[in-house]
């Protein structure tokens, strides 16, 4: 990821919310750009980096480790938001239609369709459309 060449156009955010809730809705994104205005001047992007902190204070076992990455079961969880309360980048995310909060789940679209290639893959591994 390079802040300096987002351009705030929230792209990643459309793509993320259309492919996990099948919604064009960035409330429902499992990435958030945060503007730094008037100063610096630019944009942050907020995405979950995979640490685990969620899977170790999960109660319930809602949180499973697969491929790399970590995945919230929605019909496991119990509600308790302690994911969210713990997620040290603020990236664990709820909204009112959901009874369970969501995260990242590494499925490359944000980097696929970012207009700026603010966002990229070190190992190549995903294809840009």
């Amino acid at each position: 990821m390079n802040n300096d060449l987002c351009s705030g156009c929230r792209v990643c955010q459309t793509v993320c919310g259309f492919r996990n809730f099948h919604e064009n809705n960035p409330k429902k994104a499992s990435i958030r750009i945060k503007a730094h205005f008037p100063v610096p001047g630019k944009f942050e992007i907020q995405f979950c980096d995979q640490c685990g902190n969620c899977f170790d204070v999960c109660p319930t076992g809602a949180i499973k480790k697969e491929n790399g990455y970590y995945r919230i079961e929605p019909e496991e969880c119990g509600g308790c938001l302690l994911c969210v309360e713990t997620c040290p980048r603020g990236v664990i995310f709820t909204h009112a239609d959901h009874a369970a909060p969501f995260k990242c789940t590494l499925c490359g679209d944000c980097l696929r369709y970012c207009p700026t290639n603010a966002l990229y893959d070190l190992d190549g591994e995903v294809a840009r459309r």
